[in-house]
């Protein structure tokens, strides 16, 4: 036997742990994890089950520790290991990092294993990382489109969907991103960008960016669909797959960032890699990305987070205006129309975008590429599309609008993604069918040059859930007037707070159903808050009605916090941003549990705890108030699933009350979402009669109301009797001033 073996056999100790331990789940940081505790890499289960796999002789990149260092050989006197090899290479290292430039660097370390920037995980701690953060990535087949063919065949194996149709979704598992830094080491994004997520204090990604950019960013490896023991291999034989992602994640957990991020890098890398070089003195800029979104407000929300990234790396992001075309030939198309005679060049360089990325609601759009008739040119330069809020786009309202801009946007290479915190299985369905037929109308299913293609779901916590790091309360206020009451008590509580009971404090929304009882509710508040305090101009009120201008005017008002009380119809609950907001008022019932779910994600974004969510009902909302009563419940418990049920101490919604509510049918929810409490809608309250009577919001008596109208009855006839003696006596001049000739 060979002596120098003996020797050292003992020096050779492998680790070995004990069982690893298993404890609650870890709140994910969109679920209010404090931001130091999201890395998955800082647990200890992990790091222990990282260095067990490691002994049993699993290929593992190096961490930082040198093998003799673990085996516990000093540097002297180890000639045979890893220390010899890298005193030897030093020298040769250091001689060749002069003469190989700085980008080559990064990859020649990587090669010689000096420098270990990015984990690399195996399927199992990919599964346990992604199942942690509560993430489940899925390939859509073709479920909607493949029958059963064997009805009467009862040894039939696979899994099978109700309805005769196969379920052929494969759940993947990316390698995930644990660090923005891996942004530019792994993914290799622009240097710019990178330093703009710096610079905006991005450091640890929330769930959905980190299973979002892996698959829009990352190669097959990093979408973790390769097969088990396949090689890495960069041939062009097997071009990257195309992917379409339909992404349904909490409100406040970082969408438009993940989104914003995959379209600035494809933009950089298509003009790194086609090397068009701008003139200078010369602007001109294409629109190849599309984002599109439902209300005024969100779209110009986008553009300044989108703005913050992009600054320095040459892409240009607009929101569209009125007036304002994608073509030159519309342009021109549209001054023949109008047939007026202004010079059409000047016409056209006052109306055509000059801009990369292009954001916009779906009606202006679809006007800006439309020349007459609604019939959109197509769009053959746009690389990327982005629907945000998408099952709103996607609905009755925006459907038509929305596939028409879709369908115009005839590029091969078009990528699709949709965002949204709900998205239900018809929406999804539709969105699948839709893109499988615009592939196959444009002839892509049938092109094997063209990279294979997959439509991917990514489902963030439970879907159509609200965030569970806010507290809710149901409260039961009988009539409208007690509605008003309650709000005033909120407004100025007569007793000190229960301990531990959550506070609505200001700024906060109120919501209402029609933009008419936001506009009653408002004129019934004016003058609640003290002039010390501000006075009426703390509170506003905020609709579709308004102008342009005015609302943009109440948004900075708001945003800046000279607006503390702002009253709104569902115009601001999609995706709207608001920094401090401490809480939200329905003060009607929502048209659906998705409704709840992104009228009280206006608080409690990105994990900030302590946000209230306040639901009045009255009697006549009892039959709907179930959809709201199941979000909340299903909230609470993913809270007690963390462990977590003792903070806040909202009320939420007791057992008794949910089991005692009515459930709600098919008809009466679709009756529900397109008209909300008909006792509430416009034209209850136009037509008069006692319901009108008591649904208005107001706190004034029968009897004063009465005298009022009688005053105002008064005033106006008085005005109507002065204006017809004015006209009497104005007839009479004229008719006096004629000349009727000369008398016989």
């Amino acid at each position: 036997m060979d002596a120098f073996k003996l020797l050292i056999r003992s020096t050779n100790i492998q680790k070995t742990g004990p069982v690893s331990r298993k404890g609650p789940a870890a709140p994910t940081p969109s679920a209010g994890a404090p931001a130091r505790t999201q890395n998955p890499l800082d647990n200890d289960d992990f790091l222990h089950m990282r260095e067990t796999s490691e002994c049993k002789g699993t290929k593992r990149k190096r961490c930082g520790q040198t093998r003799t260092e673990v085996d516990g050989v000093s540097g002297e006197l180890d000639f045979f290991g890893d220390r010899a090899r890298l005193s030897v290479l030093s020298e040769h290292t250091k001689k060749a990092k002069r003469d190989v430039p700085k980008s080559e660097q990064a990859r020649i370390q990587k090669s010689e294993g000096f420098e270990e920037e990015v984990p690399e995980f195996d399927e199992v701690e990919c599964r346990q990382i992604l199942k942690r953060h509560k993430v489940k990535i899925t390939i859509l087949g073709q479920t909607c489109q493949v029958q059963q063919h064997h009805n009467n065949d009862s040894t039939r194996t696979g899994p099978q969907k109700r309805g005769g149709k196969k379920d052929m979704h494969t759940q993947i598992w990316p390698q995930p991103l644990t660090s923005f830094q891996q942004l530019r080491s792994r993914y290799g994004i622009s240097r710019r960008l990178a330093a703009n997520l710096d610079a905006q204090g991005y450091a640890e990604p929330t769930e959905v960016q980190l299973g979002s950019l892996p698959l829009l960013l990352g190669s097959d490896d990093d979408r973790g669909w390769r097969r088990k023991g396949a090689r890495k291999s960069k041939s062009k034989k097997h071009p990257r797959p195309e992917v379409d992602l339909i992404t349904i994640a909490p409100t406040g957990s970082g969408k438009t960032l993940g989104f914003m991020i995959h379209v600035l890098q494809g933009l950089l890398k298509e003009r790194q890699a086609t090397k068009k070089s701008v003139p200078e003195g010369m602007t001109k800029h294409q629109v190849q990305a599309l984002i599109i979104a439902p209300t005024h407000e969100l779209a110009d929300q986008i553009v300044n987070e989108g703005k913050k990234m992009a600054a320095g790396t040459g892409i240009k992001i607009l929101g569209l205006k009125k007036n304002m075309r994608l073509h030159p030939e519309l342009a021109i198309v549209s001054e023949q129309v109008s047939g007026g005679t202004r010079d059409r060049s000047a016409h056209t360089n006052e109306t055509l975008v000059n801009s990369d990325i292009l954001v916009s609601t779906p009606l202006l759009l679809l006007h800006a590429i439309s020349a007459k008739e609604f019939t959109p040119a197509p769009l053959p330069a746009i690389r990327f599309l982005v629907l945000d809020e998408a099952d709103v786009l996607l609905d009755h309202l925006f459907r038509e609008q929305t596939l028409a801009i879709w369908r115009a946007c005839s590029n091969t290479s078009l990528r699709t993604s949709l965002w949204s915190a709900t998205i239900g299985s018809s929406i999804e369905s539709l969105a699948h069918s839709f893109i499988l037929d615009r592939r196959r109308d444009l002839g892509l299913h049938l092109s094997p040059q063209l990279p294979p293609h997959h439509v991917i779901r990514l489902v963030v916590g439970l879907k159509d859930s609200a965030i569970p790091n806010i507290s809710h309360r149901l409260i039961y206020a009988a009539s409208e007037q007690g509605k008003l009451l309650a709000l005033r008590q909120l407004l100025h509580p007569s007793t000190a707070p229960t301990t531990g009971a959550p506070s609505l404090q200001p700024p906060f929304l109120i919501f209402t159903q029609t933009i008419s009882r936001a506009i009653a509710l408002h004129s019934e508040l004016l003058y609640d808050i003290p002039v010390e305090a501000g006075g009426s101009s703390r509170i506003a009120v905020l609709h579709s009605d308004l102008s342009d201008t005015a609302r943009s005017k109440i948004m900075a008002g708001f945003r800046n916090g000279e607006i503390w009380i702002l009253i709104t119809t569902d115009l601001l609950s999609r995706g709207m941003d608001f920094r401090g907001m401490n809480g939200v008022l329905n003060y009607d019932i929502p048209n659906t549990g998705a409704s709840y779910v992104h009228r009280v994600g206006r608080t409690g974004r990105q994990g900030r705890e302590g946000g209230v969510a306040v639901t009045l009902y009255t009697k006549e909302d009892v039959p709907y108030v179930k959809n709201v009563a199941n979000v909340i419940s299903a909230s609470e418990r993913a809270k007690a699933n963390q462990g977590r049920e003792g903070e806040g101490g909202g009320e939420g919604v007791q057992k008794w009350l949910l089991e005692a509510l009515p459930d709600v049918s098919k008809k009466t929810k679709k009756a529900l979402k397109s008209r909300g409490v008909e006792s509430r809608s416009v034209t209850v309250e136009h037509e008069g009669g006692r319901e009108a009577r008591r649904m208005r919001i107001s706190t004034k008596s029968g009897y004063d109301r009465r005298l009022e109208n009688k005053k105002k009855g008064a005033v106006g006839g008085s005005g109507r009797r002065r204006k017809q003696r004015d006209s009497d006596k104005a007839d009479e001049d004229k008719a006096g001033s004629e000349w009727s000739g000369i008398d016989d």
